[in-house]
C-alpha cells in the first residue's frame, strides 16, 4: 500500500481529488463513491421501511438496487454543473 504513494501519477491523481479539480477521472471516481454510498443508504432505508414485511435481506437488496437509480443522474448533473461553473 505504501508503494502507491511513490508513483507520480497516483500522487497527482490523489492531489487532484483532494484539491477539488474536476476532470473525467475524478468525476468517474466521485460517481463510483456516490453510487457505493447510495447503495449502503438504500439498503439501510429498505431495511427500516420494509424489513418486517418482506424480510430484512430482501428489503436491503431492493433498497441497494433502487437507490442508485435516483442518485446517479443527480450526481452526474451536479458534477456537470460544477464543471460548467468552474469555467466562469
Amino acid at each position: 500500500m505504501r508503494d502507491i504513494f511513490t508513483y507520480a501519477n497516483a500522487i497527482n491523481f490523489l492531489t487532484s481529488l483532494a484539491d477539488g479539480d474536476l476532470n473525467i477521472a475524478t468525476e468517474f471516481v466521485w460517481v463510483i463513491i456516490a453510487t457505493a454510498l447510495s447503495m449502503v443508504g438504500g439498503a439501510i432505508g429498505g431495511m427500516l421501511l420494509a424489513g418486517k414485511d418482506i424480510g430484512y435481506q430482501f428489503s436491503a437488496m431492493l433498497g441497494a438496487l433502487f437507490a442508485p437509480a435516483g442518485v446517479i443522474p443527480a450526481i452526474i448533473l451536479g458534477l456537470a454543473v460544477l464543471s460548467f461553473l468552474t469555467n466562469y
